[in-house]
């Protein structure tokens, strides 16, 4: 029997099969995942092959089938382990917030590069926009431009404010959609918002620490009642790049890898290089200094501590 997992609890996933009907499976010794070292061995997303138990209404996870993508990440607390958050997605959703709590953009900015490297389209969502200041409001300016410039589609939205929930159930439609962000940036609110029916729970900030509390626990696939599906994530404190070469990097910063090719040299890493057209475009303006800032310190390897509370624009 064939199914998609739409929830894991990390020892049980619930599988949903064409019919509607929804199995309880587990794992019985270890899957080959293809070269793939990973924390959960099966992700939300995932179309399996189970066999039913005898006697029993539960069954056995047999096999996974070829993904069509995955989205991955670095365990937080298990440097040398990766987690892989869902599987065959149509987009990832990534939701941010300027401040309550703040995003920082190398956070953003690694979430983009690994949707790049494993070929998912990805959207930024400014969320909570209507608790804005005068100079927030002017950063979101330049974050906007900065990812449009890149060829990202860019959400403003504020549940109060009834902004741009239209907009992102458009884009929700039809689509199996990961959503993701760090905890307390509004994802189960804004669900709740544009589907309702679904509920989902929703914690306050705190507020000594301005920083978000966790509510989702696993992540799990819901049906959205105008077509499509999303898979909720738990908040996300890092992300850290996987098994990603310097000299490819670049590759995966879109406005980067436009312009490489007018570099003088073939192998030009934009650093150091002379007759760099990419540094040539940061001196000019055409490139944001927060995707450079955030390009040279992935090939240099020292964004690896997961610090995205530190802010490093505060100069």
């Amino acid at each position: 029997m064939q199914g998609t997992v739409t929830k894991s609890t990390g020892s049980w996933y619930q599988v949903k099969t064409d019919t509607g009907e929804i199995i309880q499976c587990r794992i019985v010794g270890k899957l080959r995942l293809r070269g793939i070292k990973s924390t959960n061995p099966v992700a939300v997303g995932d179309v399996v092959e189970f066999k039913m138990e005898e006697g029993e209404e539960t069954a056995v996870i047999s096999d996974i089938l070829p993904r069509k993508n995955y989205i991955i990440r670095k365990s937080v607390n298990l440097a040398k382990q990766t987690q892989i958050i869902a599987a065959n997605l149509d987009q990832a959703v990534l939701i941010v917030t300027l401040d309550f709590p703040k995003t920082y953009p190398r956070f953003i900015d690694r979430f983009l590069v690994t949707a790049e490297a494993y070929s998912i389209p990805a959207v930024v969502v400014f969320n909570k926009v209507d608790l804005y200041s005068d100079a927030d409001l002017d950063e979101l300016e330049f974050y906007t431009l900065a990812y449009e410039d890149a060829g990202y589609t860019v959400l403003h939205s504020s549940v109060p404010g009834e902004l741009g929930l239209e907009e992102l159930k458009e884009l929700l439609q039809n689509k199996t959609s990961l959503l993701s962000g760090h905890s307390g940036v509004g994802k189960s609110t804004l669900v709740n918002t544009v589907e309702p029916g679904l509920d989902l729970k929703t914690k306050a900030i705190s507020s000594s620490h301005h920083q978000g509390q966790h509510t989702t626990t696993f992540a799990e696939m819901f049906e959205l009642s105008f077509g499509g599906n999303i898979i909720d994530t738990p908040g996300i404190r890092g992300f850290g790049l996987v098994d990603m070469e310097k000299e490819e990097i670049g590759d995966y910063f879109p406005e980067i890898f436009r312009i490489k090719g007018q570099c003088k040299f073939n192998n030009c890493i934009h650093i150091e290089e002379p007759g760099c057209a990419v540094k040539a475009a940061l001196e000019e303006g055409e490139l944001a200094y927060t995707r450079y800032d955030s390009y040279v310190n992935f090939v240099n390897g020292t964004d690896e501590d997961e610090n995205y509370r530190k802010d490093i624009y505060a100069s």
